[in-house]
């Protein structure tokens, strides 16, 4: 093992600007304990988005970023490079941050490799290693792997995808393929979802007081859907069953 390689990582991905749900998983001992905290995109779009980027920015260097789409939306429109957002609460979030924030996160990187004992060389994106809005899935077919995976060097041997918001592992050419799901909007069953890594794969949930999370949401966010919102999401409404039918088509299956 060399200097450079870290002993245990928590990945959060996808928190979605869901402040209750990130202080829930920050406040789990091996979170707290692990070498490094790796963020996997989609970090603001959601209710609290300054305040999650404040939270977050306060962990000091132990917290290492990859930006999402939904991150990239919210600067772009902030920049008038785009009219409207695809998800509603967007230009709410987008509203609500800083211009230092903003700028924050046009600079997140589309990708970060490390190297973490047990498992060599990991890949760190948000939905794909080359665009930051493919679709993965737990059962993606072997090509969609190899045409996904084609630019990724062979030392690399583990990658590690957020965007669908649905945590799974699984194997495709040899190489181990993590998804921690969604911390801030799970799909499929409740909770605030995230990983561990090093020496193996350990897939967690940080279960919560969601009624008491979606009354302070509706208390602190001024979005004007935010009940709505929050009850949605934070009672992961969308089954995964759904999830993957909508999804599927941008799978590129038939």
């Amino acid at each position: 093992m060399t200097d450079a390689t870290l002993n245990r990582v928590a990945v959060l991905s996808d928190i979605h600007g869901v402040l209750p749900a990130l202080e829930a998983v920050l406040a789990e001992p091996e979170v707290a304990a692990a070498d490094r905290i790796v963020l996997t995109g989609d970090i603001t779009a959601g209710p609290q988005p300054a305040e999650v980027l404040d939270l977050l920015r306060k962990q000091g260097e132990r917290v290492l970023w990859v930006g999402g789409n939904a991150d990239r939306e919210l600067v772009e429109y902030r920049r008038g490079e785009r009219d409207e957002i695809p998800d509603p609460i967007g230009p709410y979030a987008a509203g609500r941050l800083t211009d230092e924030q903003v700028e924050f996160l046009a600079g997140l990187p589309a990708t970060l490799t490390l190297t973490i004992r047990g498992l060599g060389d990991v890949l760190f994106c948000h939905a794909t290693p080359r665009d930051d809005e493919e679709v993965v899935l737990v059962d993606s077919r072997l090509d969609r792997w190899a045409e996904v995976f084609a630019e990724i060097p062979d030392t690399v041997r583990t990658v590690v995808c957020g965007h669908t918001h649905m945590p799974y592992v699984r194997l495709a050419h040899g190489r181990l393929v993590v998804n921690p799901g969604s911390v801030g909007m799970p799909y499929g069953r409740t909770g605030a979802h995230w990983c561990l890594l090093g020496p193996g794969t350990d897939l967690r949930v940080t279960a919560y007081d969601i009624p008491a999370a979606v009354e302070r949401l509706v208390a602190e966010c001024a979005y004007p859907g935010i009940a709505e919102w929050a009850g949605y999401f934070l009672h992961a409404r969308a089954t995964d069953t759904e999830v993957l039918e909508l999804f599927g088509p941008r799978d590129g299956r038939g």
